[in-house]
């Protein structure tokens, strides 16, 4: 296994706390380095790159602790995340790390920001966890990269979107429905997660909101929280 250095920010052992698969333990590769700049990112700590290698892992060592705290294997599945786990600084380690993992028969999902679709990766996993950002994020994501997934990761993906206000949830019903127009079937699980921000205390009345909304127009998406954040608080790490 050739030697190289990963720009990771942290490896940990939790359960899934978001999307369908909410609930799954598993061990997260969080990745340092992001230029989304989601305003209402809530890992903002994730954002900058090291330029010293001191700061970073090495793929030998990634792997050995991901094998330890997966109990050798015992935990399956290896969610890579971010950061920004796609940035063209990240994408040669983490294929690196997803061929090597692969070898030792993990199943991986990636975490993608939803900015970009990266084949020579997104062939290597086995789950995509794909952003849709709404307008309160401040970052502009492109529909048509929707549709890419779906004609070449059919079944093998969910796309997700961070739900702050009504503005946000028009604007995803919008587009939902602009792709059921455009296509002539789709079955990817779209999520609605309403946000529940750093230092606040739990929005009830937003999770009410989207539920309510989505209910009363075509119930066409699934509303899924944050259980981590209902369990530990919205500023905790690593849980």
């Amino acid at each position: 296994m050739s030697e190289r250095y990963l720009s990771i920010n942290s490896i940990y052992k939790a359960t899934e706390g978001e999307g369908i698969n909410i609930g799954r333990p598993q061990v997260f590769v969080r990745f340092q380095g992001c230029f989304v700049g989601c305003v209402n990112c809530d890992s903002k700590d994730t954002w900058a790159f090291s330029d010293s290698d001191q700061d970073k892992w090495t793929l030998t060592k990634a792997i050995d602790e991901i094998w330890s705290l997966s109990g050798e294997g015992s935990l399956t599945w290896i969610s890579i995340t971010g950061g920004d786990p796609l940035h063209p600084k990240n994408v040669p380690g983490v294929e690196a790390l997803t061929k090597e993992l692969k070898k030792k028969g993990f199943l991986i999902n990636i975490e993608a920001a939803g900015t970009r679709v990266v084949p020579s990766l997104f062939d290597l996993v086995d789950y995509i966890s794909f952003d849709f950002k709404t307008p309160s994020t401040n970052v502009r994501t492109d529909v048509a990269l929707i549709q890419k997934m779906e004609q070449l990761y059919k079944g093998k993906f969910q796309i997700k979107s961070v739900v702050e206000s009504k503005t946000d949830f028009e604007f995803c019903q919008k587009n939902y429905l602009d792709l059921k127009r455009q296509l002539d079937r789709f079955a990817f699980p779209w999520v609605l997660t309403p946000s529940y921000n750093v230092n606040e205390s739990f929005p009830e009345k937003r999770f009410q909101d989207v539920l309510s909304w989505n209910e009363s127009n075509g119930a066409h998406f699934r509303v899924i929280g944050q259980q981590h954040k209902w369990v530990f608080g919205s500023s905790a790490k690593n849980v």
